[in-house]
């Protein structure tokens, strides 16, 4: 019977990941199929301005403000990488380290780097293969534990044993795995707009409008293509996500002025700037669910309830995985770019958290 037990184990579990991957491989050929008639339509409606890029050679001076910090670099030793951040606050105090998303860099976090400089070092971090930090060719380079181990060398090559760390977005997905694996290094654990990553896995698979919504996802284990969407019609894609009515910044948010926009065209039209971030998706589905996934760090979940790639529900169910203080926050009228979109509520709220005692749950 025993042996009969662990056959019907190992069957159950070999018939589930079939059937996870031929879902991923199948939502991913309909994902390539909707955006090559896209590509096919925009061709047709004008072949000359599908393929028009504009040469972009200088960035725009708000990437080099004085007022958001110094631009610095550190080699790790280990992967022989070079990281760019900018960082600002007095060298000793506390860090806080910012992890920016997708499609973002550094300057995601510019609100907060002019908010927290006076009582923190606060250092927003270009991620591998983003903006200035090198960018290996390789896709395996861009494994979870490649950017959790990027996070760690990155803490001890600046000095520091622990910080606050925020991340939002795909930085948001690095920060809860640098809580769930060092939770020695984080003092306070602050995640915009993801869900602990086992929610997430969890919940995709069972929700078809969570599985609509992160279509990028499946389209992006596709080779070369979805670098080359991105950049067709001058990077309308780009300009698309932070501007358009469905996915864009509200209304009632701080819209991106034209500079600040150009800044983001700017850094992804660079020779072979989209391959690095792209590639940090195409190793997600063999890298989760996680094996160990509890957080016992004092956590801040900030959430817009108008996401157009996260369902709200999600942040609900994160509580389950967080033993300590967790605090569940959704911003109503608000999107995906949170931080952006409405800097004074986030700063006031995470302000509020950090000056909190926060104490272990039992």
């Amino acid at each position: 019977m025993a042996r009969l037990r662990d056959c019907l184990l190992r069957l159950t579990v070999t018939i589930r990941s079939l059937l996870f991957w031929s879902l991923v491989y199948c939502y991913c050929g309909l994902c390539a199929s909707i955006y090559l008639l896209k590509l096919l339509w925009s061709i047709g409606k004008g072949p000359a301005q599908t393929f028009r890029r504009v040469a972009r050679e200088h960035p725009p001076a708000c990437l080099n403000d004085p007022s958001l910090g110094t631009h610095c670099y550190v080699r790790i030793k280990d992967s022989g990488l070079r990281f760019h951040y900018v960082a600002t606050g007095e060298r000793g105090k506390p860090l806080m380290l910012l992890l920016h998303g997708f499609p973002e860099f550094w300057y995601s976090w510019r609100h907060q780097l002019r908010e927290f400089k006076n009582e923190y070092r606060v250092v927003a971090l270009d991620l591998r293969g983003y903006g200035e930090t090198d960018a290996p060719i390789h896709r395996e380079n861009y494994k979870l534990d490649c950017l959790i181990t990027d996070v760690k060398d990155i803490l001890d090559s600046l000095g520091y044993s622990k910080c606050v760390l925020i991340g939002h977005d795909w930085g948001g997905m690095i920060a809860w795995l640098i809580a769930i694996c060092y939770p020695e290094m984080v003092m306070k654990l602050i995640v915009i707009n993801f869900p602990h990553p086992n929610v997430f896995t969890e919940y995709i698979l069972r929700h078809p409008a969570q599985l609509f919504k992160s279509s990028h996802y499946y389209f992006f284990q596709i080779p070369w293509f979805p670098e080359f969407m991105f950049s067709i019609n001058d990077f309308k894609a780009l300009k698309h996500l932070f501007t358009s009515h469905s996915t864009g910044i509200g209304r009632k948010g701080c819209r991106l002025t034209t500079e600040d926009l150009e800044a983001y065209i700017y850094v992804f039209s660079q020779p072979g700037a989209l391959n690095g971030p792209i590639n940090h998706y195409r190793n997600i589905f063999s890298c989760l669910p996680l094996k160990h996934h509890m957080v016992t760090t004092p956590t801040l979940l900030l959430w817009g309830e108008k996401d157009a790639f996260m369902e709200a529900e999600m942040a609900e169910v994160t509580k389950i995985y967080v033993k300590n203080y967790f605090r569940l926050t959704i911003l109503s009228d608000v999107s995906h770019w949170l931080q952006q979109e409405q800097p004074d509520i986030v700063n006031k709220l995470i302000w509020t958290f950090l000056k909190e005692e926060t104490r272990r749950k039992d």
